[in-house]
């Protein structure tokens, strides 16, 4: 399969690229401008210019391909992620991104697949409960972009294509930003996945019919994920914000939401399974 990545260099392009190569796949990494390409180049993929913001680039850059896998996001760093500002570029990356997306693959007739990243945080607080891809949603502040990407993609089933809309656990691991930080109750649950195994569930993904599908690891509760984020960041314990000041923070809200997200979709539709199904040390050790 032909297969171009968009979002190549970032943490969850990087081993999404390596496997599409072990796999077999002619794979390429969209570069938004020349200086990108040795960028590209090291990943294994190859390099093709186009901006993910014009379509009309896009559709060039796209032509040649079966299936197009959009890991594209603007992360803001640690100093900088409690400015709402801050996260205007990973904002436009969704909502402009996918919108040029859309359009674009309407113009490469050959191009069959397409996959657009999206994050588990959009679930509403579930408590005890597992939330499969049913569950409710509460999308809030910097949440809210993704649910928008992932509506204009999803126009393009109707068309015939294979839409996936996925829907990411919390990134934890090499790679990741590491912070020994719980958001909200230790007695909540969170759902976290290794970005090496995000990676395989988006590549695995491209097997899987069209719909929304769950990326998460074994759920596990926020003092459990607490800890070993601790251990990792040399501390003794992780630093609580309570879940009443957390949520009074659209920032910090949806992450101190109790979600226990649960994959069994991915794992039924495409044999996918994690390779680090519970949060551990290893998590640190493994690229």
């Amino acid at each position: 399969m032909r297969v171009m990545v968009i979002g190549a260099t970032g943490v969850l392009g990087v081993p999404a690229v390596a496997r599409l190569l072990t796999a077999g796949h002619e794979v390429s990494g969209l570069a938004r401008a020349a200086d990108r390409e040795a960028a590209i180049l090291a990943t294994g993929a190859k390099p093709v210019l186009g901006d993910l913001f014009d379509a009309t680039s896009l559709a060039t850059a796209l032509h040649g391909h079966d299936a197009v896998l959009n890991l594209a996001t603007r992360i803001p760093g640690p100093d900088e992620m409690t400015r709402k500002a801050a996260w205007a570029p990973n904002d436009r990356v969704r909502l402009s991104g996918s919108a040029a997306l859309a359009a674009a693959v309407r113009q490469v007739d050959e191009l069959r697949i397409v996959v657009q990243e999206g994050i588990s945080f959009v679930y509403a607080d579930g408590g005890d409960r597992e939330l499969d891809e049913e569950a409710p949603l509460r999308p809030r502040g910097v949440t809210a972009s993704s649910v928008t990407a992932h509506a204009n993609v999803a126009a393009l089933e109707a068309e015939g294509r294979t839409v996936i809309r996925l829907r990411i656990a919390n990134l934890v691991g090499t790679g990741a930003l590491l912070s020994p930080l719980v958001l909200g109750a230790r007695k909540d649950w969170t759902t976290a996945i290794h970005p090496s195994d995000a990676a395989a569930g988006a590549v695995a993904a491209l097997e899987a019919p069209s719909g929304v599908y769950n990326v998460g690891a074994t759920p596990v509760t926020k003092a459990e994920l607490g800890a070993v984020l601790a251990e990792a960041a040399g501390v003794r314990r992780a630093r609580v914000v309570p879940k009443w000041l957390a949520s009074r923070l659209a920032l910090a809200e949806p992450l101190a939401r109790s979600q226990r997200v649960v994959s069994r979709k991915l794992e039924e539709a495409t044999g996918w399974r994690c390779e680090l199904p519970v949060p551990g040390a290893e998590w640190f050790e493994r690229s």
